[in-house]
């Protein structure tokens, strides 16, 4: 882990400071670098290192989990966590889908508050955009805590939010984008895929950039179109580019797998082999769907997959911290970056990443379950 952690910072150093982008031939050394810091978390995770002591669990609860979207994998993957997680602990928990839009996120969440929950769980959208709502929560007293909800992890300033779960979003960012750059010999093109609706999207979507363009890459454009609008818009925007770039579009860079979900037949259309450029590197979350692309090698080569099942039962574990007024946990969840090579382990059969570092057995143990 201390070995780790040293490579980690080195290789943001190095981005950092510019070294990666001296004129004239991208270095070996370079490559090789990039290629070590994406090792690191392409491995097995097959050893807890999270929480192994904390509150029995509190008797007889119910929660409400806040989902932006169900369509969207990682928001999917985590209320099942949580729904999973839950039964475990003996808790009910009712899931209400804001269905992709704000307003459906504030009617969701209007409509939490009146089932007057013994907590909350906000799922995948930003604190900012539902500011009313989590003050009103906390003005109840009812214990609230997010995935997604920030770019920080952890407590939330400002905000009643007791803990947001994620991995290091920076890291994430960081792993796509040194990926496509050792992938491309040091010379990427390419475009990056964000939606500024959240804090946390444009975070990772600057990371991205700074990385790709510090490594001497090209950023040939910074594309803002939100998530909830990708079946339709994708598939035109996706022909535009390769009209506008070609061969030079080496990498298509997103925040989250479902900018993905509808790049294929445009590609297809245009002649584009299933493994061919502009390969497609996610930053998040490691839907089901990228994993079947990924395995079959048709548009999409890598995601930086979450282990969201592991999360949704961290936010449970969150919540009963919270019941028993202690702290949140400190722990940040592992990250994995899947390619065909190892798209087979820790969870790969079953389409997503799910750590075979026996989590459930240490929340139920801490819980008394």
């Amino acid at each position: 882990m201390r070995e780790r952690t040293m490579l980690r910072h080195l290789i943001a150093g190095i981005a950092g400071a510019g070294l990666l982008a001296a004129a004239g031939p991208v270095s070996a050394d370079a490559i090789a670098d990039a290629n070590a810091f994406v090792a690191t978390f392409a491995g097995r995770a097959n050893k807890w290192d999270g929480p192994v002591a904390g509150p029995k669990a509190a008797a007889g609860k119910t929660i409400v989990v806040l989902a932006a979207d169900m369509k969207n994998g990682g928001v999917l993957g985590v209320s099942n966590g949580v729904a999973e997680a839950a039964k475990a602990i003996g808790w009910t928990v009712r899931v209400l889908d804001g269905a992709g839009s704000i307003s459906g996120r504030t009617a969701a969440f209007g409509q939490a508050l009146a089932l007057k929950p013994d907590g909350i769980v906000i799922n995948g959208f930003d604190a900012v955009e539902q500011k009313a709502g989590i003050e009103a929560a906390g003005a109840a007293k009812i214990p609230l805590v997010s995935w997604h909800a920030a770019p920080v992890i952890g407590p939330v300033p400002g905000t009643p939010v007791r803990v947001n779960v994620s991995t290091d979003a920076m890291d994430v960012s960081r792993a796509a984008a040194l990926w496509a750059f050792a992938d491309a010999g040091g010379k990427p093109g390419v475009v990056i895929f964000t939606d500024s609706t959240y804090a946390i999207a444009i975070a990772k979507a600057n990371k991205i950039r700074d990385v790709i363009t510090q490594a001497g890459g090209t950023v040939l454009e910074y594309v803002d179109t939100p998530i909830a609008d990708t079946s339709t818009r994708m598939p035109q925007l996706t022909t535009s580019l390769l009209q506008r770039y070609g061969a030079k579009w080496t990498h298509a860079l997103a925040i989250n797998d479902i900018y993905f979900d509808f790049m294929g037949p445009s590609l297809a259309a245009a002649g584009v082999k299933g493994d061919g450029a502009p390969k497609a590197v996610a930053a998040g979350d490691g839907s089901e769907s990228a994993y079947q692309r990924i395995r079959s090698g048709q548009y999409q080569a890598v995601t930086v997959a979450e282990p969201l099942n592991l999360q949704g039962w961290q936010l449970v574990d969150e919540l009963n911290r919270a019941f028993a007024n202690e702290p949140w946990s400190g722990y940040i969840p592992p990250l994995h970056v899947v390619t065909k090579a190892n798209v087979e382990f820790d969870g790969g059969p079953k389409n997503t990443f799910d750590p075979e570092n026996g989590y459930r057995d240490a929340y139920r143990k801490i819980w008394g379950k």
